[in-house]
């Protein structure tokens, strides 16, 4: 199947502001880009692209006074699969983890393991290390919190998620990958797309989604405490420790939001 993908977002500005974005297809995606992603800006200004410490593509600019508004648009092979649920997946003992590894163990911005590590284990202690752990913290996240924009805030941890019981896609991942990391387990977070396909569509607007991964029998595996349901069409954007390390647009100067659409859909054959 393919997938077209894209955005549209502005920002406004009094002064030249210097931005950094990460807007692009994760590197793990570019052999199921057709074709070339495309982002641009209105004004059209140079964007210098690297890729940051965690493999992610970023583009850094200067916003001319007045604003900006940025363009993306993506045509995305993809299988068609749900995401893949591996049971025999094993957890890796810390003494055998890779050392890349051993930073998504470690306490971050958003995800505070000192907070929640007693908590954790009063929690999940009983249940089998691996991927059956890793399942019951996801089911455990999706259970406990209630989702809603309105419960949206940045300053937000994944503490005051099990404290509140509300958030948004990012809480649910934080709250989760935190239990991971307090149980051991190699946990970072995920942002990217994800369209309403091969489920009924969300009436509200499309944005978009944050997930999160767990590192099991030398590799990442995909979990989705907010939905809790393996789904078709999940394309990366970013990863990272937290959220922190994946936004979108970073703005070193005041902007203001003014629009904001993601584009997620399935190609149709005609």
């Amino acid at each position: 199947m393919e997938i077209k993908v894209g955005f549209e977002i502005s920002y406004a500005a009094i002064n030249p502001t210097p931005m950094v974005i990460m807007l692009s297809i994760h590197p793990s995606r570019f052999a199921d880009i057709v074709g070339t992603e495309t982002i641009v800006t209105q004004p059209n200004v140079p964007i210098g692209f690297y890729r940051d410490g965690f493999g992610n593509v970023c583009g850094r600019l200067v916003a001319p006074a007045g604003g900006i508004t940025f363009y993306g648009n993506a045509l995305v092979r993809d299988s068609g699969l749900p995401d893949a649920m591996v049971p025999t997946a094993e957890q890796v003992p810390i003494e055998q983890l890779p050392d890349e590894m051993l930073q998504y163990l470690m306490p971050s911005r958003y995800c505070e393991t000192d907070k929640l590590t007693d908590i954790a284990w009063s929690l999940f202690g009983n249940t089998p290390p691996g991927f059956a752990r890793v399942k019951a913290i996801t089911d455990f996240v999706h259970n406990h919190v209630t989702f809603g924009y309105q419960h949206a805030h940045h300053m937000k941890s994944a503490h005051d998620v099990y404290q509140e019981g509300a958030g948004v896609c990012r809480d649910f991942a934080h709250l989760a990958l935190t239990f991971c990391r307090c149980m051991n387990i190699p946990a970072r977070y995920c942002t990217g797309y994800l369209g309403d396909i091969g489920v009924p569509r969300d009436p509200a607007p499309m944005d978009f989604s944050g997930w999160f991964q767990a590192y099991l029998s030398g590799q990442w595996h995909t979990f989705d405490a907010r939905h809790n349901h393996p789904r078709i069409g999940r394309i990366l954007m970013g990863t990272g420790r937290d959220a922190a390390d994946v936004a979108l647009t970073t703005s070193f100067g005041r902007m203001d939001l003014v629009k904001f659409v993601v584009v997620t859909d399935e190609v149709v054959p005609a």
